[in-house]
C-alpha cells in the first residue's frame, strides 16, 4: 500500500500496463486520483468504490473499520 499523501513520490513509478486499484477510507480521494491518472492516459486503473469502509461491511468483515 502506498499512501496518497506521498503520491508525488511514487506516481512516477506507476506502470501504465499494470492494472492498479486505488483505495482510501470512503473511496473519494482514490476516485480523484483515478480521475487524474485517467486524464494522464492511464486506462488500467480502478477505484474501490465505497473504500475500505464499504469493503469491510459488504465483502470482508475481518477488515477493521476505522
Amino acid at each position: 500500500l502506498l499512501p496518497l499523501s506521498l503520491f508525488n513520490d511514487w506516481a512516477p513509478a506507476l506502470d501504465r500496463e499494470q492494472e492498479t486499484v486505488f483505495l482510501c477510507h470512503h473511496g473519494i480521494r482514490s476516485a480523484q486520483v483515478c480521475a487524474f491518472l485517467a486524464r494522464q492516459g492511464f486506462d488500467k486503473i480502478y477505484n474501490l468504490a465505497g473504500g475500505i469502509d464499504r469493503w469491510s461491511q459488504e465483502v470482508d468483515p475481518s477488515v477493521p473499520r476505522y
